[in-house]
């Protein structure tokens, strides 16, 4: 993605928030979420990802996170969305739908199409609700924490799955490409992220030296 056309392409959803901008509280106004979508695709085509993974989906609570990628593969964004199950009109029958919505709206905010305000009107209006079914659902477990999982580990899975795909027999075949890769300063900086995780040592580790035995480095 050039730096031009990535520019033309925030200019034109700034645009459509002026056409086909939703008015929020205090009167701005956001962009919906198809609306950035067709831009992204109209200004990209299918070059770059978009990829959703359910981080809790316990019944209560769905949590999503999306990525973008860009043609390599890397990701370039990400986004979070959080959706209380039954609470409100739409989350009583698609709470999921509802997130994975909210979260690609995020990702795709995080490279700068947001087109109005960074959270979604959902969000904003739906801060009070899950305030409180999070309470309600607090109390059902005597007080303990009901989310049960480390954010820190699923980043960690999320960046093993990209060294799985990168490293891959038919996506790496020589030294130099695995070189290239494992010195750039985005994968050194994953690595001192993640390499105190569980998922470090169990997925990411061995799937680098998998590599390097393959590639004879």
């Amino acid at each position: 993605m050039g730096e031009n056309s990535f520019s033309s392409t925030m200019d034109f959803v700034n645009e459509l928030n002026k056409s086909h901008g939703v008015n929020q509280r205090g009167g701005k106004k956001y962009t919906q979420v198809v609306h950035r979508m067709e831009a992204f695709r109209r200004f990209h085509g299918l070059d770059y990802g978009v990829d959703t993974y359910v981080l809790v989906d316990d019944g209560h609570r769905v949590v999503i996170k999306a990525t973008l990628t860009n043609s390599d593969g890397v990701q370039i964004g990400s986004g979070m969305a959080e959706e209380i199950r039954g609470q409100g009109h739409v989350n009583t029958t698609s709470a999921l739908e509802n997130c994975e919505t909210s979260a690609v709206g995020r990702a795709l905010a995080s490279i700068g199409l947001a087109g109005g305000e960074y959270a979604s009107a959902n969000e904003i209006d739906a801060v009070q609700r899950k305030t409180e079914a999070k309470a309600e659902i607090k109390a059902e477990n005597n007080g303990a924490d009901d989310s049960g999982f480390d954010p820190l580990e699923q980043e960690a899975r999320d960046f093993w799955r990209e060294v799985a795909m990168k490293t891959d027999r038919k996506n790496m075949k020589t030294q130099k490409e695995y070189l290239d890769y494992t010195r750039g300063g985005y994968f050194g900086s994953q690595i001192q992220k993640f390499i105190e995780t569980e998922t470090y040592k169990t997925q990411i580790a061995p799937c680098l030296q998998a590599a390097q035995k393959r590639l004879g480095v």
